[in-house]
């Protein structure tokens, strides 16, 4: 077989942490002696054993002499596990086929030369655009450190996402409501504004499964007018809710958010808003490496305009709203004229159910 073919089965293992592993990035490894897989495995998640390690204890007979697929660059340094490339080492293993190597500037090359030092053959680039893609937002992170960013909205074909009364369950189909789910779960927290928590009560949580890592919810309060018996407030994640705020919020109902058990953290003001681009940084601190944008319509105009975003996903659903009062999808004032257009780029089309799912990355500067 061809080391496209083990890499493939590699990237195939490494998907199985999804959800879990982050700020990690996911990675699988095979274990091929004499075209045989021996061992396979993943990193389950953060602070778990890595993928090779897992590969080499699961394997069914020595491996010594054996060839290791796996999709990232095998770290060397200690972490919350000993470096991955002294493991491989250890194991004798005869070859090394890597798809990618790692950003991260504690690794970088390091995994690499430390198995070629020890006279191990290395190969790299084997399905290096699927390697990258499968962890472009651990990729993003390392190297801007900041998170990646994605918006999301649920539209009828005419763009609306409500009508002129603020009816809107459900515009989007069962099976898109289900995928949007999924993106709560592979993203480490969820955005929306403080009006979207008034009007609809959302709990921005992820119900796939009671053993998916829930969101950090984080709700835009410049003024503090989160109502206090919203869900996001009492409910059994209530750890997991950041309220990002400015000055203008009053220390009483800041000490009444986090009798609670949530989180209030001050921003920057932006016209009397929470400045995005420093509520990015903060999360960024924090550790948090991706964010989902959900709602409502001039959030996500704000976190475009402030040019936060590096992804978009839309839901077109097969209806009609109408009406100049609706919600549409995009809100705030918008652009003057059509050279000042947030543009996109590599767009990709999907069907699920019903409903027409459009993504592409937002064009900037240094893309």
């Amino acid at each position: 077989m061809s080391h496209e073919y083990y890499m493939q089965l590699a990237l195939e293992e490494a998907v199985k942490g999804r959800s879990f592993t982050s700020p990690n990035p996911m990675v699988g490894a095979i274990l091929v002696k004499d075209d045989r897989i021996i061992g396979k495995g993943y990193h389950h998640a953060y602070g778990q054993a890595h993928a090779e390690v897992e590969a080499i204890a699961s394997a069914t007979e020595s491996v010594e002499g054996a060839t290791m697929y796996v999709t990232l660059e095998p770290c060397s340094h200690y972490g919350k596990t000993p470096p991955c490339s002294l493991a491989l080492i250890q194991a004798k293993l005869k070859q090394v086929v890597v798809s990618t190597t790692d950003p991260n500037p504690l690794v970088a090359g390091k995994g690499i030369q430390m198995l070629q030092s020890a006279g191990i053959d290395v190969i790299t680039g084997v399905l290096e655009e699927e390697g990258k893609e499968l962890n472009r937002i651990f990729f993003h992170f390392i190297q801007k450190r900041r998170p990646y960013v994605l918006l999301k909205s649920a539209m009828s074909l005419d763009g609306k996402i409500a009508t002129r009364t603020g009816s809107s369950q459900w515009i989007s189909s069962v099976e898109s409501r289900a995928h949007a789910h999924t993106l709560r779960a592979n993203y480490r927290s969820i955005l929306v504004g403080v009006n979207t928590v008034i009007a609809d009560n959302p709990s921005l949580t992820t119900r796939l499964s009671t053993q998916v890592r829930q969101p950090i919810r984080c709700i835009l309060d410049s003024t503090g007018r989160i109502p206090l018996d919203c869900i996001v407030l009492n409910d059994a994640y209530v750890k997991n809710t950041w309220v990002m705020t400015t000055e203008r919020m009053s220390e009483d109902v800041e000490s009444q958010i986090k009798d609670k058990g949530a989180t209030v953290i001050r921003c920057l003001s932006d016209q009397g808003q929470v400045d995005l681009n420093d509520c990015i940084s903060k999360l960024s601190f924090a550790g948090i490496d991706s964010l989902l944008i959900e709602g409502g319509s001039d959030v996500a105009f704000g976190a475009l305009k402030a040019n936060i975003v590096d992804e978009v996903i839309f839901y077109l659903a097969p209806k009609i709203l109408g009406g100049k009062e609706a919600f549409t999808s995009i809100g705030g004032q918008g652009v003057a004229t059509v050279n000042e257009a947030i543009e996109l780029k590599k767009m990709k089309t999907e069907w699920i159910g019903n409903d027409l799912v459009i993504s592409a990355l937002v064009k900037k500067g240094d893309n």
